[in-house]
């Protein structure tokens, strides 16, 4: 697939590829943030201790979901809850700085497909904790392909540290030819 670069687009183009990129950023890092700093709650309101994927996992009915509350039934649950804060936390933190874009796009693209095909929505009626009702969508799919658009357009050779690392690089090999010459 060719790589689209940043003169194929008008200013505006490229600006509003890297709006979407900090908000969906924003979205992964706040989520994660909040996971890390909130404690769980019980139904009476009640605290649970630490953020827990278990009350999503209990409401899940896509295919991995089951697999997934295997995994926690089977003592795995604070590895896997750890996993969830680090990985939203790192997607965020990639996406809003713009390093390492592409993969932090593609770890994101990972973890919308996990969420997605964890509770898939096939019977379009509102259930406790998740938002929306939609018949086979839902934020996760839908974010997921804005992610694959900023991945297809290689956001981070817009505006970000990915940015500042190629000009570095080519800047490098420029003053090494000149060096060799």
């Amino acid at each position: 697939m060719p790589n689209m670069t940043p003169k194929l687009l008008s200013t505006y183009q490229q600006v509003m590829l890297v709006s979407l990129r900090t908000l969906i950023g924003w979205h992964f890092l706040y989520e994660g943030y909040f996971k890390l700093l909130v404690p769980g709650w019980a139904a009476d309101g009640t605290r649970l201790g630490p953020w827990s994927s278990l009350g999503y996992l209990n409401g899940a009915t896509g295919p991995v979901g089951h697999l997934l509350h295997a995994l926690f039934s089977a003592g795995y649950g604070q590895l896997i809850d750890a996993m969830v804060i680090t990985v939203l936390c790192a997607i965020g933190i990639s996406l809003m700085l713009g390093v390492f874009t592409q993969t932090g796009c593609s770890l994101a693209i990972g973890m919308l497909s996990l969420f997605y095909l964890t509770a898939i929505p096939l019977d379009g009626v509102p259930h406790p904790g998740m938002e929306g009702n939609y018949m086979l969508v839902n934020k996760n799919l839908i974010e997921l392909a804005a992610v694959l658009v900023l991945l297809c357009f290689n956001t981070g050779r817009i505006a970000g540290l990915d940015l500042l690392y190629v000009a570095w690089r080519e800047r490098r090999k420029i003053d090494s030819e000149r060096e060799v010459t």
